[in-house]
């Protein structure tokens, strides 16, 4: 994702609020939205890597009209993705909560507010109002929100406290396997010897912009799959990790060391 693309989202993706923002009037324990509230997020992973991730696996359910992510230290580990659906939403809910993601299970609920996307799409001749009472709200609430508060304390403290002792420095030890940054090369191991390049070009075509298979001569267990970019990597490496090719062993996929 380029940086231009990036910044759009920035300006044109504001964020709804999580179900417990606000005090909930309504006694319906079955409240739905259009729009998810994930936490739990891997906060090593690049925004715009998680993102797209994001939209790769929702996408099966329905159109995703927006995806909402900032890496700062309110919203780290957080995320919101809208439906034009509230149906939609609630069968994701139900199938994707508690997947994996990055090696970290999802936490999932209903957003309690609509997102501007949402509106925009389902109800645009009271967008503008819509946007206008968000943004009073997020004035009123700037002092007042517990979460806020938190932060302003800690961020108080960190100024404080002054500069921390620094610890023994430890030997450097070599990132294990499943912790490696996102890259658009997939490092694929645990592979039956008798597997061929053409099966593995079969399997992760399914996923869009596979540029190329690499098996290694010499080592029939292992092999490189490599996709135009790191979102599309990174959907086909969620969809297939412990994927059992022969019905037996569990492929085991990371992204390839840089």
């Amino acid at each position: 994702m380029s940086d231009i693309n990036m910044a759009a989202d920035t300006i044109s993706n504001e964020i709804p609020l999580p179900v417990d923002a606000i005090p909930d009037s309504s006694s319906n324990s079955e409240h739905i939205s259009e729009t998810l509230y994930i936490q739990n997020l891997n906060e090593k992973i690049r925004i715009d890597v998680l993102k797209a991730s994001l939209r790769g696996l929702f996408k099966s359910y329905g159109e995703v009209l927006d995806v909402v992510a900032h890496n700062n230290l309110r919203m780290r580990g957080q995320a919101f993705v809208s439906f034009a659906s509230a149906d939609v939403a609630k069968k994701a809910l139900k199938e994707v909560k508690g997947f994996p993601l990055y090696s970290k299970p999802m936490q999932i609920s209903f957003a309690k507010s609509r997102s501007d996307a949402v509106v925009r799409r389902l109800d645009a001749e009271h967008y503008e109002e819509h946007r206008q009472q968000r943004l009073q709200h997020k004035k009123t609430t700037r002092y007042t929100n517990p979460l806020k508060q938190k932060f302003r304390a800690q961020r108080l403290a960190a100024e404080t406290d002054g500069p921390a002792v620094s610890a023994p420095r430890r030997p450097a030890v070599q990132m294990p396997d499943e912790y490696l940054p996102p890259n658009k090369i997939l490092f694929l191991q645990n592979l039956p010897e008798s597997v061929s390049k053409d099966q593995l070009m079969a399997l992760f075509s399914q996923y869009p912009n596979l540029h190329e298979v690499r098996l290694i001569a010499n080592k029939k267990d292992i092999a490189f799959v490599e996709y135009i970019d790191e979102g599309s990597a990174t959907v086909a490496k969620d969809a297939l990790h412990n994927y059992k090719l022969d019905g037996e062993n569990k492929i085991k996929i990371t992204f390839a060391r840089k």
